[in-house]
């Protein structure tokens, strides 16, 4: 049994475009079809079958396919990752280097996500895909960086940790998130605004 523990600290900011989020919905939108399909078709055939016996059976090929499901998406939303942060990359080339000052202004308002912190870390908990981390170590730490733009959208997502499948899951869930955030605010304007947020996942038998 793997749990997810989540501390949510300290922030800098950055200033990038967001539009990447929408690869992340397309991928999750499809697969999400995919498995409510799935699931009237199983419980055709579970409703329809009399005997208890092979209704368990139709129950635990249902569980093994959505397992299955859960593993394909989790690969798509890999493919999604390396071409949102290709795309990034991309965009900064031609991007001047500003200096400390004026790439981390100082903020009157930060950046809040809808429901406050605590709905942010429930939902990065249940977003994390944790059957996609890999590690003989017990506990695991990630510092999750990434900037929420002047429209509330979350862009440029950087995970730094000892464990990549740690670091590539958590990115994958902090793109993922349903909401947009309220942005920072300086003099009454939107800004751009990044946060820093430690993930620790610990593993139990």
């Amino acid at each position: 049994m793997k749990t997810l523990f989540i501390i949510i600290s300290c922030f800098i900011s950055s200033l990038f475009l967001a539009q990447q989020k929408e690869e992340f919905r397309l991928v999750k939108s499809y697969y999400n079809q995919h498995r409510n399909m799935l699931n009237k078709e199983f419980r055709k055939k579970f409703d329809a079958e009399p005997n208890a016996v092979k209704k368990a059976e139709i129950k635990g090929d249902f569980l093994f396919f959505m397992k299955k499901m859960d593993s394909i998406e989790n690969s798509a939303l890999i493919g999604a990752l390396l071409k949102v942060r290709n795309l990034e990359d991309l965009q900064s080339i031609n991007k001047p280097r500003l200096g400390l000052s004026q790439r981390f202004p100082e903020v009157e308002k930060i950046a809040d996500y809808p429901g406050g912190l605590n709905s942010l870390r429930q939902e990065v908990a249940n977003l994390l895909y944790v059957d996609g981390v890999y590690s003989e170590e017990k506990t695991i730490k990630t510092d999750v960086a990434f900037t929420v733009e002047k429209d509330g959208t979350v862009s440029n997502v950087h995970a730094q940790g000892d464990n990549f499948t740690f670091n590539r899951q958590a990115e994958i869930a902090l793109y993922s998130l349903a909401e947009k955030f309220f942005p920072a605010m300086i003099k009454g304007d939107p800004a751009v605004y990044c946060f820093k947020l430690p993930l620790t996942l610990t593993m139990t038998d």
